[in-house]
């Protein structure tokens, strides 16, 4: 029973929206044309993709790179149409499946930049991509300058693996002054984090910054909502609510409040020693170009580096099983990839007829009812 051809259009939609797992809407689509018609035509791998992630609302146009498949836009409005939305829902398939495939793990490139530093470069920002407490006989740190008023905050800016990576959670650990009397630690009260893209790329990767904090070179899209923080020498896990989609590969820490004073200066400060960025990349089978004023952005599949998508670098490197993870990612991967690129059975070899047969057995053996309900 062909369910899309007993139910209308509308009820069918609703059925097939309820799926909420990529590689379902892979396998309905090669189900037969008319299946694989009704999900092209409506949309519903970009519909998923929306609902996993709302920043996709701001895609443009979706493009695929390196496709030898593809072919020149000629023809009626109509078949350019139907190209358009067989291409959006190549990508969207495979991006969808990306989201859900490949493991999490430490996603910060480099660190950018600071709003101040009390000495630089020895307590610089760079210092908080060490995991060490103690780097060749000195405490390894970031540290703010003083400030006398205790609600001045503090913003920490780091470059991202790459421009489209999904992050889960964002974890920091707060200094503890070990050789100062009482060894304060220097936490802050709270913190928020901003996620976004730089208004011009080359600007930013063309500048060390370092010291210097310049937040007019970017644009924040996202704010997350402000968690506390302890007074505490641990590595703080912030998870976010929903994972987040960071389109442009920035992430602003904002460090909120200060609870320290220094006893040599009588001023409060902030130190952090370490910070880590839980998430996942989708380089280099992705890749954006954003559009300024609008913050549009076009979507890019490079359809040669899908078998090459890495996960993220396991965040202990003596984990042995990161390499086997790997592929097995990939691999679980490649059979929807070759649906998506027309690389399975002719429809026509799909009879339904035969299927039918089968169905009707199973109802009678497990009790269903004759009638379908939805």
């Amino acid at each position: 029973m062909d369910f899309l051809n007993w139910l209308d259009p509308d009820m069918s939609l609703q059925v097939l929206t309820c799926l909420d797992d990529p590689t379902d809407l892979v396998r309905i689509s090669s189900v037969s044309r008319s299946w694989r018609h009704f999900v092209i035509e409506n949309g519903l791998c970009k519909k998923l993709c929306l609902r996993m992630f709302p920043q996709l609302s701001r895609v443009a146009q979706v493009i695929e790179i390196n496709n030898p498949d593809t072919k020149a836009e000629v023809g009626s409005s109509n078949s350019k149409e139907l190209e358009t939305l067989e291409r959006e829902h190549r990508v969207y398939a495979f991006l969808a499946c990306g989201f859900t495939s490949f493991n999490v793990g430490d996603s910060i490139k480099r660190a950018l930049s600071a709003s101040s530093t009390d000495n630089f470069p020895e307590e610089s920002i760079h210092n908080t991509l060490e995991p060490r407490d103690v780097v060749g006989r000195r405490a390894s740190y970031w540290s703010s300058k003083g400030q006398s008023d205790p609600a001045v905050p503090e913003m920490l800016i780091y470059k991202l693996v790459s421009d489209f990576v999904v992050i889960n959670e964002i974890n920091i650990q707060p200094f503890k002054a070990y050789f100062q009397l009482g060894e304060p630690i220097y936490s802050a009260k709270a913190v928020r984090f901003r996620i976004g893209h730089a208004k011009s790329p080359m600007d930013v990767e063309s500048d060390p910054m370092g010291e210097s904090f310049p937040e007019d070179k970017f644009i924040w899209t996202y704010s997350s909502q402000v968690f506390p923080m302890t007074q505490e020498n641990i590595l703080q896990t912030f998870k976010l609510p929903e994972p987040v989609l960071c389109i442009g590969g920035f992430l602003q820490i904002e460090l909120l409040g200060r609870v320290q004073r220094q006893e040599m200066d009588g001023l409060f400060y902030i130190c952090v020693s370490h910070v880590q960025v839980k998430g996942k990349s989708l380089s280099p089978a992705f890749g954006v170009e954003i559009h300024e004023p609008s913050g549009q952005f076009v979507l890019k599949n490079n359809m040669q580096a899908k078998g090459n998508i890495q996960p993220s670098l396991p965040e202990n490197d003596s984990n042995v099983n990161a390499d086997l993870d790997m592929e097995r990612d990939i691999r679980d991967m490649l059979p929807f990839v070759n649906m998506l690129q027309g690389n399975v059975a002719d429809f026509d070899e799909f009879e339904w007829n035969d299927v039918e047969e089968g169905m009707d057995e199973e109802f009678m053996e497990e009790g269903m009812d004759e009638e379908f309900v939805v």
